[in-house]
C-alpha cells in the first residue's frame, strides 16, 4: 500500500513538472515585452466593488458572553408524555386457514389481539418570548403529547398547555402559569448576513442550557422535505444535536433569530449542518396561534420552481433568478390577479426573490386579504401585479380553528363484540348526537363511521385529523359513509361551515 502511495505520488510529481516545462516554453514564446505587470493591470476588476470601511482583523473578537448570559435563562427543557393506549391490532394465525378448512370454519387466518403500547416520552427546548409565560418550540416537540412539562434553568418545573401548533412550519404555542419569566427579544431575521456569527442555544439533557457557536452558512435554504411544508431555514454550523430542537438561535447582540428545528446529518448527530426557522415566519405564526388558535395562511395561488440559468436557457426565459410558474391555480390569488404559467416571478411589493423558498418565506408574512405587488418577467418583459392574498377557502376571512363541539356528537372506536358481529375490522361508533353539525346532516346515534372525505377512521385521532383538514379546506364539508347495526348502509355530507 505504501508503495502504491508513492507511485501514485510520483506520478503527480512527474504531471506537474512536466506541465510546468510546457508552461516556461510557451511563456517564452508569447510573453509581453512589459515586465512585471500589475496583477490588477493583468486581472481588471469590477469598479463597482467596494471593501470593507475598517480592517476586521484589527478589530476585538467578537464577545459571545452578553448574548449567552442574556439567552440562557429564557430557553427551556421540555418533555412531552405520550400516555399508555390500547389499541387493536389484526394479526395473521399460521395454523388457522389449515385446522379452518380441515372444520369448515375457516376466517381467513385473521385475529384481533389488544395490544398495551407502553408511554412514549420525547425531549425537546423551547424559548420563553413573553414575561407571563409564552413559550415558542418546534411542533413535532410536543406533536400528539398528553403531558408537556416545562423545566427552566433555574430547575423550576411546570406543566404546560398547548395554546396551538402549525405542522407546515413545525412551530407550536405553549404556555406555562406565572409571572415576571425571564425572556429573550425577538430580533429581525432578515437583518442576519451569511458569515455572521450566532450563537445555538438549548436545554436538551435537562441538564441546564447548553450554547454552541458558528456563523450563519445560508439563509431561504430548502432541504426538499416534501409533505407540504414551509421550507426557509437559516443554515448555521453552531453545533445542534437531538434534544436541542425548538431551542433559540442567537445573534450577538442576544436577539433571538431563528428557533433551531432540524439537523442534516447521516448518524442523527451533529455533522455541521443545523437549521432554524427564521423568526420572520415565527412571528406570524405564533402571533396567529395566540389570537386565533390557528394561522391566518395567504397563498398565493401557483405551483412552480427555481428558476436557474439551465431552465431559462431551455425556454428563453430572460432572466435566470426566480420562481418559474408552472401552473396558476383556478380562482386563486394568483389567478384572479392575471399571472399566468410560465410567468417568472422576481420580487414581491419590491423585495427581489431569487428562489421558491424566498417567496414562501415572503408569502407567509402576510394575512389574507393583504394586498401586495408582484413583479413577474414575461416574454422577456416586466409587468406588475396587484394581488390580492386569499385563504385556502379562498376567501379573505378569519379562519377558525373549529373545535369538534361543533358537531354536537360523542364518538367511541368500534368494540370488539360489534366488530365480530357485524364482521368490520374497523369503525368509529356514534354513541350520541345532542345537535349541532351531525343531527343537521340527518345523522342518528348507532351510525358508525367508516370513512370520512375517502380516507379509512380508526380511531378518534383520525376522526379529529380528517375534521380539522376539512375545517380548512374550500368545501368544509365531511362526507362520511358508514353503516347501522341492523346492516344499513348510509351516506351523509355535514356542513362544517359558519355561515
Amino acid at each position: 500500500m505504501k508503495q502504491k502511495t508513492k507511485n501514485i505520488l510520483g506520478l503527480g510529481l512527474v504531471i506537474a513538472l512536466s506541465s510546468g516545462v510546457a508552461a516556461v516554453t510557451t511563456y517564452s514564446l508569447v510573453a509581453p515585452k512589459k515586465a512585471n505587470m500589475a496583477f490588477e493591470e493583468m486581472f481588471p476588476q469590477n469598479p463597482n466593488v467596494h471593501r470593507a470601511s475598517f480592517n476586521a482583523s484589527d478589530a476585538a473578537p467578537v464577545d459571545f458572553t452578553f448574548a449567552a448570559e442574556n439567552s440562557v435563562h429564557a430557553v427551556v427543557h421540555i418533555k412531552s408524555t405520550i400516555n399508555a393506549k390500547t389499541t387493536t391490532v389484526d394479526v395473521q394465525d399460521p395454523f388457522s386457514d389449515f385446522f379452518g378448512d380441515f372444520f369448515g370454519n375457516g376466517n381467513g387466518g385473521r385475529q384481533q389481539r389488544q395490544v398495551q403500547q407502553p408511554p412514549k416520552v420525547g425531549i425537546g427546548s423551547g424559548v420563553i418570548i413573553s414575561n407571563d409565560g409564552y413559550i415558542v418550540t418546534n411542533n413535532h416537540v410536543i406533536d400528539n403529547s398528553d403531558i408537556i412539562t416545562v423545566t427552566l434553568n433555574d430547575k423550576r418545573e411546570f406543566k404546560a398547555r398547548l395554546i396551538g401548533a402549525d405542522a407546515a412550519t413545525d412551530l407550536a404555542l405553549i404556555k406555562i402559569e406565572g409571572k415576571d419569566f425571564p425572556t429573550l427579544p425577538v430580533g429581525n431575521s432578515d437583518d442576519l448576513k451569511v458569515g455572521e456569527w450566532v450563537l445555538a442555544v438549548g436545554n436538551p439533557l435537562n441538564l441546564s442550557s447548553t450554547v454552541t457557536a458558528g456563523i450563519v452558512s445560508a439563509k431561504a435554504r430548502n432541504l426538499g422535505m416534501g409533505g407540504g411544508g414551509i421550507e426557509s431555514f437559516i443554515q448555521t454550523d453552531a453545533a445542534i444535536n437531538q434534544g436541542n430542537s425548538g431551542g433559540a438561535l442567537v445573534n450577538t447582540r442576544g436577539e433571538l433569530v431563528g428557533i433551531n428545528s432540524a439537523i442534516y446529518s447521516p448518524t442523527g448527530s451533529y455533522a455541521g449542518y443545523g437549521f432554524a426557522i427564521p423568526t420572520t415566519i415565527m412571528k406570524k405564526v405564533v402571533a396567529d396561534l395566540k389570537e386565533y388558535g390557528t394561522v391566518q395562511r395567504a397563498l398565493l395561488g401557483v405551483r412552480g420552481g427555481d428558476n436557474s440559468a439551465e431552465l431559462a436557457k431551455e425556454k428563453d426565459l430572460g432572466v435566470i433568478n426566480g420562481v418559474y410558474v408552472d401552473e396558476v391555480t383556478d380562482g386563486g390569488s394568483a389567478a384572479d390577479a392575471g399571472l399566468k404559467a410560465k410567468d417568472v416571478i422576481v420580487a414581491i411589493n419590491g423585495k427581489d426573490i431569487k428562489s421558491m423558498a424566498e417567496l414562501q418565506e415572503t408569502i407567509t408574512r402576510f394575512t389574507p386579504g393583504t394586498n401586495i405587488k408582484v413583479k413577474v418577467v414575461r416574454d422577456k418583459k416586466e409587468k406588475t401585479f396587484d394581488v390580492t392574498l386569499k385563504n385556502s377557502q379562498g376567501n379573505t376571512k378569519v379562519v377558525k380553528n373549529a373545535d369538534m363541539d361543533i358537531l354536537g356528537a360523542a364518538f367511541r372506536e368500534l368494540p370488539n363484540d360489534l366488530k365480530e358481529q357485524l364482521k368490520l375490522t374497523y369503525g368509529l361508533e356514534v354513541t350520541g348526537v345532542q345537535g349541532g353539525k351531525m343531527k343537521d346532516a340527518g345523522i342518528t346515534k348507532g351510525f358508525i363511521i367508516l370513512k370520512v372525505n375517502g380516507q379509512p377512521v380508526k380511531t378518534t385521532a383520525e376522526f379529529e385529523d380528517l375534521f380539522k383538514a376539512a375545517t380548512q379546506s374550500p368545501e368544509q364539508v365531511l362526507f362520511m359513509t358508514g353503516m347501522f347495526p341492523s346492516g344499513k348502509r348510509a351516506n351523509y355530507a355535514v356542513d362544517l361551515s359558519t355561515k
